[in-house]
């Protein structure tokens, strides 16, 4: 199993700053000192190229953040303060999904310990996410020929209102997205399959909604990869999240997402995408959860 990680780039944010920076070391550590993952399993991720970052975002946006030339309220709304240190972390996080997306084309599945960033449009950022790694990795498999069509399955809490808006009217990225109906973003954009869910959602319904959208996604999809953005906000703990799965919850909707992949013969890449549990441990617990659900499914 080939996991890409970032917490090599490190950036400090303001003291009090409600980004949970410090999880992707702590998640790092933890998937070692438990035995769910080797350290020769792990690689830190390369630096994505500008050309990958050109294919999906507008270059005076590119080129304005590698720079430290964006307005500031373009960052505030993406959430960051610019420093070069925020900037090698983001290049890092695209190029760990990148890196990602051509290991699970040898082996069916590959992970980065981090990305996920589905609020990232073509010419700006939102909600902490800079660049659409989801996007650039679609956009890097269609244009080497790797893939002719991707499926974007988006189970973070947040709806991926980035990723549906960057592929709006491309029919080679089918975005599926299951969230919550009343949470961040306040203006949802419109995927290809949305699922909006009550706040207070538990396991059951939630189990229930997965096996019919999921299927209805892949069949009109018929996918030959899938970006998966498996984020674990949904949990219950979960400051930001207004729904009630529990960690078996969670860890069953991987197990559900995964299997299918693996049957139907499609190449998977898991992205980290949010958890902010606080404190951090019950996020940390459903991450791990997740690569012992892909280790037990994909070996």
């Amino acid at each position: 199993m080939r996991v890409y990680y970032t917490d090599n780039q490190v950036v400090e944010l303001p003291e009090g700053h409600r980004f949970p920076m410090h999880k992707y070391a702590r998640l790092r550590g933890e998937l070692v000192a438990r035995g769910v993952l080797s350290s020769a399993e792990l690689e830190p991720a390369p630096f994505a190229p500008i050309e990958a970052l050109l294919a999906a975002h507008d270059e005076a946006y590119v080129r304005g953040f590698l720079a430290g030339e964006l307005d500031r309220k373009v960052l505030q709304r993406i959430g960051f303060p610019w420093s070069e240190s925020l900037v090698r972390r983001t290049l890092a996080s695209a190029g760990g999904t990148l890196a990602a997306t051509r290991a699970a084309l040898e082996t069916g599945f590959a992970g980065v310990l981090a990305g996920g960033t589905h609020h990232a449009y073509r010419a700006e950022g939102s909600g902490f996410c800079v660049f659409n790694d989801l996007a650039i990795a679609a956009l890097d498999l269609l244009g080497r020929g790797a893939a002719q069509r991707v499926l974007v399955v988006d189970l973070d809490v947040h709806q991926g209102d980035g990723t549906a808006a960057i592929f709006a009217g491309d029919d080679r990225v089918f975005t599926f997205s299951m969230h919550g109906e009343r949470n961040f973003p306040l203006r949802k954009q419109a995927s290809d399959l949305d699922v909006p869910l009550a706040d207070g959602t538990g396991d059951a319904q939630y189990l229930e909604l997965l096996d019919q959208h999921l299927a209805a996604a892949l069949e009109r999809s018929r996918p030959q990869f899938v970006l998966y953005q498996g984020g674990v906000d949904p949990l219950a703990q979960d400051k930001l999240g207004r729904l009630a799965l529990t960690h078996a919850g969670l860890a069953e909707r991987d197990r559900r997402v995964f299997e299918l992949a693996r049957r139907l013969g499609l190449p998977l890449v898991a992205t980290l995408g949010g958890g902010y549990a606080d404190p951090i441990e019950p996020t940390i617990e459903a991450h791990i959860n997740t690569y012992r659900v892909a280790r037990a499914v994909f070996g």
